[in-house]
């Protein structure tokens, strides 16, 4: 049997995002962003949900200090507001946003637990959209400046910069089912490129102002495969994984757009004309780690249409497939300069409901976390050099356009009550954390 062991000081956390959990979305001069406005709008997300409240994190910031020490996390992935720290986007900051997260640091530290903070996850001030948001490439200089300002103010040595540009240009600009909710892809590769401009103009800030401290993206990539075995679905998988992968690592890793996939782009997007001279150099700023961030492959047929050949979780997109994670690691080894690998998500949702005892049990997600973890290990022991791995999510939270439908913590969150219970996840994740050893 493979050895099932990690290495001591493997870094075993969890993850969160400041709109998905914080709430108090008006209060100490924290200003709406695209979610808030997105969500504002009838038929938008299920339910009507918001995220004004969600789990409350704001006010319950201690208390989930202690829960995340009680199950010995050694690391917590969270993200910065910019419209807590910036409310209208630009000048001063807001000293009140950035006194809560110097409180939250300085809580983490205090039970042993290592920061890494996400700077942009997802939720832009609304004051920047209007004046055009990830379309105006001045929104790029403006996220450096945003950046600078919390580099200067937290001490913090792991920043990831954009989480999951993809999802920001396909859920919110191609498919329009998230904020700013845009149905247009000559609109979403502009955005590409001004999100990834972004990446690289805030890692040569921090490079320049904090020598020593980590910086990377938190990169959602998808492994693509051929669902039938004919020279038709080869090609369209490739295609596929332009868009889904390389259209993203190949300018961070190697400085230049995919041939390929942007000559598919140049079909649809004035995009390519907006790449200006010295933006791929920005744009491919060394980094010191990637965030991997891993839910489901994409098999697609003859037509590029997506196929499922395994089960699902909850949400139908969930595709449950663990060795697509070790294909996902096992690539960036084999293809790309060497950096050093984070897992930042991995995780699944499930309607998870509290028993008449109080516990709340998801054998399934025990099983598909130790499936998950597993083929980490497994692309760990040829050489892959993964440092850590942290499970989406810590808590229950609203859920994008899922609202609080869909339940992706290891703790449950009672949303009328704001109880905090962890699952027989956490439990078992404590328990692996504990040992170092899959069982």
């Amino acid at each position: 049997m493979p050895d099932q062991s990690f290495p001591d000081d493997f870094l075993w956390g969890a993850a969160t995002s400041a709109y998905q959990i914080e709430g108090a979305a008006d209060e100490d001069g924290r200003r709406p962003s695209v979610w808030d406005t997105f969500a504002a709008v009838p038929g938008n997300v299920r339910d009507g949900d918001t995220g004004a409240v969600a789990a409350d994190h704001y006010h319950r910031a201690a208390e989930d200090l202690d829960l995340m020490a009680s199950l010995g996390l050694r690391g917590y992935r969270f993200s910065i507001a910019w419209p807590r720290v910036q409310p209208h986007g630009g000048g001063r900051p807001d000293q009140r946003g950035l006194d809560f997260y110097r409180r939250l640091v300085d809580g983490l530290a205090e039970r042993g637990i290592r920061p890494m903070a996400t700077l942009f996850h997802w939720d832009l001030p609304q004051a920047l959209q209007d004046a055009g948001g990830w379309e105006n490439r001045d929104t790029a200089a403006r996220f450096a400046d945003y950046a600078e300002i919390v580099f200067d103010a937290l001490e913090i040595r792991d920043w990831l910069t954009i989480n999951e540009p993809k999802t920001v240009v396909d859920c919110g600009y191609r498919l329009g089912i998230h904020a700013p909710g845009v149905r247009d892809d000559a609109r979403a590769f502009v955005a590409l490129h001004h999100l990834l401009l972004a990446h690289g103009q805030a890692s040569r800030v921090l490079h320049e102002r904090h020598p020593g401290r980590r910086i990377g993206p938190a990169l959602n990539l998808h492994p693509t495969y051929p669902a039938e075995d004919t020279p038709e679905a080869a090609e369209a998988a490739r295609q596929r994984d332009g868009l889904e992968n390389r259209l993203y690592l190949d300018p961070i890793l190697t400085g230049a757009y995919p041939e390929d996939t942007l000559a598919w782009i140049a079909e649809r997007s004035p995009m390519p004309g907006h790449i200006r001279d010295g933006d791929l150099a920005v744009i491919s700023e060394p980094i010191d780690l990637i965030g991997v961030q891993y839910y489901n492959p994409i098999f697609v047929d003859a037509k590029g249409e997506r196929v499922h050949l395994h089960p699902t979780a909850q949400l139908d997109w969930l595709e449950i497939y663990p060795r697509g994670l070790y294909d996902v690691l096992t690539r960036l080894a084999a293809d790309y300069p060497p950096v050093p690998l984070v897992i930042t998500e991995n995780g699944m949702a499930a309607p998870d409901e509290r028993g008449p005892d109080g516990r709340v049990d998801d054998p399934e997600r025990v099983a598909y976390l130790r499936d998950h973890i597993a083929a980490v290990r497994d692309a760990m022991a040829e050489g892959v050099p993964v440092e850590g791995y942290h499970v989406w999510s810590l808590l229950d939270n609203f859920e994008w356009a899922e609202g609080y439908s869909a339940r992706f913590g290891i703790v449950h969150v009672d949303f009328a009550t704001q109880t905090r219970t962890p699952k027989t996840s956490a439990l078992w994740y404590r328990d692996l954390i504990a040992s170092g050893r899959l069982s």
